[in-house]
């Protein structure tokens, strides 16, 4: 029996337009134009706890990414014609936020600025695929899942990935990405067949044979996840295909059958409910392992609503009071439902008005972790919106669509500037501005009456684009795969302060089987923002032993910062070679 330490073992203990206000200086609660709906669900059947229960100092985090869904197809936003109850209650218990935002109107550029933090005028990947190469994330990048997993979160992306080739161990693959585990669509272009001859399962392919709705399929993956990790801090991203096109859904329309609609707009609102259910069937998992109150799950969408194969968004109103959809700039295109759901939040029932981003996500889960702030991120954290705390709001949102269009809302002030000959711009380009406090709908240009406003919001678009401003964070961990036995093994670590933060007390650490013997190490009083630090250790394996095993070593540092005590560990498995005198 291998007897490493374990990753839970690392665990225990851890602890003019300048006048204008800030984003986040909006009033707390706001009442939203939609109430939430009180519609009862068999899936969320049991109560709302009323209990003083509070989140653990680490939470596991459920982050359910939508597919294509618009700010108005959720009950608790309005929708009338589809059912979603279970989201609609997760509403009325948890927060639900009018005014959170997708960082791009389309996939792959808004996934990116969820993963990384960064918006699309830094970020790696900043434009769809568009028929061309599938774009790729790159070594640099630092996802929520890497900080999560340095800090010892098992770590799971099931469903749609979509980026870089599909290929195993390359640097833009999830599990090169801080996903120990995957499953799912890799490509954008495959991620459009729900019933698929293959999906990827880490560095392997699985075939099904067109038989499988992969939805269901990614649910019953979800569920599996959690319940092998109830006992430990999980990371679960759920980024499903639903409800993209085309509209397929594997057992019928259900209550939509006889709906007057096209067969399209049937299925659509078929895909709506059932991703409804899904993140019911989620949560009932949760509450059966007694672990719902140790649980963040955050609810939210990709971009707008689509109008693709004959879908009409306008018969449900998919984009709320907005003006636009997926694709565009315009408030529908990235205004997105999100809801924040725990039964260990202090602050609950509430409806939240202050503007968010999807680039608000990582900072906020690496705030809600304890893992240090990673310095020159583009988003911030909304902890203070979930617990009651306080909460320093944006100075501005940017979005970028190269050579297409860009965006940026400062207070109430939005402005869309076009490229030239881009959607009827000419020439010259475009700019157009509105004051959503009066004109939500985006239907009054004020850009000819407001020059000076419409500049100053033109050159924060011209500021916002530029290169990745990220420093190098983490530990990176180098040694060999394989040692002969009695044969003393390097291992270098290497750890980067790449927060907003001075770390104190830092310790870097070896662990290793209790026959191995380790020597060397590393202290330092404190390691500077942007600094680095470097130990070397010898390994030595035992020197005898017929049998070839595979063992875990573990790096570890150790250190303080912002008034906590952190842990960052890094497994690396060596494959320990029989002594050829006891073979």
């Amino acid at each position: 029996m291998d007897t490493s330490p374990t990753r839970r073992a690392f665990l225990a203990g851890t602890g003019g337009l300048m006048s204008l206000p800030l984003l986040g200086a909006a009033p707390a609660a706001r009442a939203a134009a939609a109430p939430a709906s009180s519609s009862a669900s068999p899936a969320l059947s049991s109560p709302a706890s009323t209990s003083a229960a509070r989140l653990p100092k680490r939470p596991n985090f459920v982050i359910v990414l939508a597919d294509d869904l618009g700010w108005g197809q959720l009950g608790c936003y309005g929708q009338t014609k589809i059912r979603t109850p279970n989201l609609d209650r997760l509403a009325a218990e948890g927060i639900r936020f009018t005014s959170a935002y997708a960082g791009a109107p389309l996939c792959a550029p808004s996934r990116t600025t969820l993963l990384t933090g960064l918006h699309a005028g830094h970020s790696t990947v900043r434009e769809n695929p568009e028929g061309g190469e599938q774009h790729s994330l790159v070594k640099a990048d630092l996802t929520f899942a890497e900080l999560l997993r340095l800090a010892g979160y098992r770590t799971a992306c099931i469903g749609k990935w979509g980026f870089g080739p599909e290929l195993p161990g390359q640097p833009s693959h999830p599990n090169a990405r801080g996903f120990d585990e995957f499953f799912g669509f890799i490509t954008h272009k495959h991620a459009h067949q729900y019933f698929p001859q293959y999906l990827w399962e880490n560095g392997r392919t699985v075939e099904l044979g067109g038989r499988v709705y992969a939805p269901d399929l990614f649910l019953n993956r979800a569920k599996e996840f959690i319940r092998r990790n109830a006992d430990e801090p999980f990371l679960l991203y759920f980024p499903t295909i639903l409800p993209h096109s085309p509209s397929a859904v594997p057992d019928g329309y259900g209550r939509y059958q006889d709906k007057p609609w096209v067969r399209a707009n049937r299925g659509h609102a078929a895909q709506v409910s059932r991703l409804d259910a899904h993140v019911g069937e989620i949560v009932r998992t949760l509450r059966e392992l007694g672990i719902a109150k140790d649980t963040v799950l955050l609810f939210t969408g990709d971009n707008g609503p689509h109008h693709e194969k004959g879908v009409t968004p306008e018969l449900f109103r998919s984009s709320g009071p907005f003006r636009g959809v997926k694709r565009n700039l315009y408030e529908g295109g990235v205004r997105v439902p999100m809801i924040a759901w725990s039964p260990g939040l202090p602050r609950r029932g509430a409806v939240e008005d202050t503007p968010v981003i999807s680039y608000d996500v990582l900072p906020t889960l690496a705030d809600m972790a304890g893992v240090p702030q990673p310095a020159n991120l583009d988003g911030r954290s909304f902890r203070g919106l979930l617990t009651g705390g306080g909460h320093t709001g944006h100075d501005y949102l940017f979005w970028n669509r190269p050579r297409k269009m860009q965006a940026v809302r400062r207070g109430s002030w939005k402005a869309i500037r076009f490229a030239p000959n881009i959607a009827g711009a000419g020439p010259e380009g475009r700019i157009e501005l509105y004051d959503l406090d009066g004109d939500q709908g985006e239907r009054n240009d004020l850009a000819a009456t407001l020059p000076d406003i419409a500049a100053e919001l033109n050159g924060l678009m011209d500021a916002s684009v530029g290169d990745d401003p990220r420093l190098p964070y983490g530990m990176q961990v180098t040694a060999g795969r394989q040692a002969p036995r009695g044969v003393p093994l390097q291992v270098r670590v290497t750890l980067h302060n790449g927060s907003v933060s001075t770390w104190d007390n830092v310790r870097l650490l070896l662990d290793a089987p209790a026959s191995w013997r380790v020597e060397g190490g590393e202290r330092l009083p404190s390691l500077a923002p942007g600094a680095s630090a470097t130990a070397t250790f010898t390994v030595t394996p035992p020197a005898t032993g017929p049998e070839t095993v595979t063992k875990n070593l573990f790096s570890r540092a150790v250190f303080s910062a912002e008034g906590r005590t952190v842990r960052f560990v890094r497994p690396r498995s060596v494959t320990v070679l029989p002594d050829p005198a006891a073979v």
